[in-house]
């Protein structure tokens, strides 16, 4: 008989919504023999690190599964020594870091012990902790900065920014590609609309402001960025408020007005395909309206009441789709994921979005455990290039479906499907 070795698995940040949705994913997969990371999770043990105290019976009672082999820890992420010995008194054999931890500090703790690690965005805490400085830029900051050492890991094999977006979309946008891979498209854009919020909308306070994932990173995309797009390997911003402009996006017969953030997978894609790349994102209307009546005064939203729409303190409605468009010269292409958040609710205990990211995780999780992936740090598109990764099928398991479709004209690049709204 063949016997797996015995995981340990280290989740960090494990007290927030993303590493919630992860656990529920793999709950699912423990109880699923035909699961390809089963076997794994039947033969493991978890440890939980965030610094707020996590209670033993909400495991119980959310994860059954895996309850009997989590561990729960509480300290700060900060302390790097405390996470080394905490790495090898468990004998880590995977980090998954869902924390706002920086990166480059993770990175280097588990490159130095030989540890595969798995994550969902670029944190990076001196930036963080130098708003002013780098105030409308964080995000090209942090990307710059992790640039300058990313080769330097070479002990592990590590799969970066692998959530929805950045991570899924990525997968998608090579998907797209492969339908006609002689005709070189002009922009590959990220598009996303969230029109998740209370079924009973009487449950919103009129100045809170509402969002599916974690407020704080959202108004860090949303207030204190300027709108980024990507030219190949240069990124280069637009001097607006991002919500002073809108940027139209047809998917079929599905239409919307979205804004373009800054995120890493128009950096990453860009920079790999050669081409104009942005990410146009669209949320709820409660939402977007207060952002709208502060512009020209948005630091103050940083003052708002803030708050994450969980389907578990209140019924949602509405969903979000995620998804990629395709420009060429004549037409535009597109696939997309959509889920409704009844749905991700009423199987994962879960907002829509959040069932999202975790699926880009689990699909990391489950490539590092099944696929043969090269030693260094890897974004998803570089993993899909240069090895054979089966991450799109692992994230399937749990996304569904997703719908592919062409628009038989175009709207062009980001400048010419922008729209003023100032």
């Amino acid at each position: 008989m063949v016997t797996t070795r015995r995981e340990s698995i280290t989740i960090l940040g494990s007290s927030g919504g993303v590493a919630r949705a992860v656990l529920s994913l793999l709950n699912h997969a423990a109880g699923d023999p035909q699961n390809p990371v089963h076997e794994r999770l039947h033969n493991c043990d978890i440890h939980l690190v965030d610094r707020r105290r996590q209670r033993r019976r909400d495991m119980e009672q959310r994860v059954p599964h895996l309850s009997p082999r989590i561990r729960l820890h509480s300290f700060d992420l900060r302390d790097t020594s405390r996470l080394r010995r905490h790495l090898r008194r468990t004998k880590a054999t995977l980090v998954i870091d869902v924390s706002w931890a920086d990166t480059i500090e993770m990175l280097a703790c588990c490159d130095e012990l030989g540890i595969p690690y798995v994550n969902s965005a670029l944190e990076n805490t001196d930036v963080d902790e130098n708003e002013e400085e780098y105030a409308g830029f964080p995000l090209i900051e942090r990307y710059r900065r992790f640039e300058q050492c990313k080769s330097s890991f070479r002990n592990i094999t590590a799969i970066l920014c692998s959530g929805m977006n950045p991570g899924v979309v990525q997968w998608m946008a090579l998907e797209v590609l492969k339908r006609a891979p002689e005709e070189k498209p002009l922009g590959v854009y990220i598009v996303e609309e969230d029109t998740s919020f209370f079924a009973d909308p009487s449950a919103a306070k009129p100045d809170t402001l509402y969002t599916t994932w974690s407020p704080e990173c959202f108004l860090d995309e949303a207030v204190s960025s300027y709108p980024m797009l990507v030219q190949g390997k240069t990124p280069l911003v637009l001097y607006h408020e991002v919500y002073e402009l809108d940027f139209v996006v047809r998917l079929g017969e599905k239409e919307f007005c979205g804004r373009l953030m800054p995120h890493e997978e128009a950096l990453t894609l860009g920079r790999l395909l050669g081409v104009e790349s942005g990410f146009l994102y669209k949320v709820n209307d409660h939402t977007t309206g207060l952002i709208q009546e502060h512009l020209g005064r948005s630091d103050d939203l940083w003052e708002r009441e803030m708050a994450v729409l969980d389907p578990a303190a209140a019924e949602l409605d509405g969903s979000d789709l995620v998804g990629v468009l395709v420009v060429y010269p004549d037409k535009e292409r597109y696939m997309y994921n959509v889920i409704d958040n009844k749905s991700a609710y009423a199987r994962y205990g879960v907002n829509a979005t959040y069932l999202q990211v975790a699926s880009g995780i689990f699909g990391a999780v489950a490539s590092l455990w099944n696929d043969s992936l090269p030693l260094g740090a890897h974004y998803v598109d570089e993993l899909l290039l240069n090895a054979d990764s089966r991450y799109g099928e692992y994230v399937t398991l749990f996304l569904g479906s997703y719908v592919t479709g062409e628009n038989a004209t175009t709207d062009g690049t980001l400048l010419q499907r922008m729209r003023n709204q100032s």
